[in-house]
């Protein structure tokens, strides 16, 4: 088993810097500032977490950057605009703020829409090419036992040639014996006793 080491970081730990990373981008502040803040948190330091965020963390949270992104540019037009209508009456002035909050709602809602969007293209690709993957395994499966099952049977056929063989071998050997056999009988000599009692050969 293999040992785990204390210095590991978790899925906790990974999901607190995302968190506090993300906020960081979208309220206009620095990921030197997030990395701190995260340090002190999880008990690292901000270089251990900088190189943890761009070597792994960062990959799998490219949308939600962007959506932070996005919103931060927002925030900031939104308070350009506020700063340049406070010069106007006050009545004005709330009418803005309120536009101003409601748009950021707008642009909030949208941001995550597009994201979910995103989130669903990527799942549904993944579906399909996991189903893919699965049909073309099964295919591999089948086609893995029928040649199984082929050889199986040459096998058998084989085992069966190499004995018809061997049958054909014995058989051969058991006529060249009884030939051999009727022919040496065939040249036995054979001889007869004549009415003087003496052997005379036979031809």
């Amino acid at each position: 088993m293999t040992a785990v080491r204390q210095d590991a970081w978790t899925a906790d730990d990974d999901l607190i810097l995302a968190e506090v990373t993300l906020r960081h981008i979208r309220d206009g502040g620095t990921q030197l500032s997030a990395f701190e803040e995260v340090g002190e948190r999880i008990g690292r330091t901000a270089a251990a977490c900088g190189f943890r965020w761009n070597s792994c963390v960062r990959k799998k949270y490219e949308a939600a950057i962007q959506i932070a992104k996005a919103q931060r540019q927002k925030r900031n037009q939104l308070k350009r605009q506020t700063g340049s209508s406070e010069l106007t009456r006050s009545g004005s002035g709330s009418e803005a703020a309120r536009a101003g909050t409601n748009a950021e709602e707008q642009m909030s809602m949208d941001a995550i829409i597009r994201f979910l969007r995103q989130w669903k293209g990527s799942y549904q690709e993944n579906e399909r090419k996991i189903k893919q993957l699965e049909q073309q395994l099964a295919d591999k499966e089948e086609e893995l036992k029928k040649l199984r099952e082929e050889y199986e049977d040459m096998k058998q056929n084989g085992t069966f040639n190499e004995d018809y063989k061997a049958l054909l071998q014995i058989m051969e050997r058991a006529r060249k014996m009884a030939f051999l056999a009727e022919e040496q009988e065939e040249q036995k000599p054979r001889f007869k006793m004549d009415a003087n009692g003496n052997l005379e050969r036979i031809e």
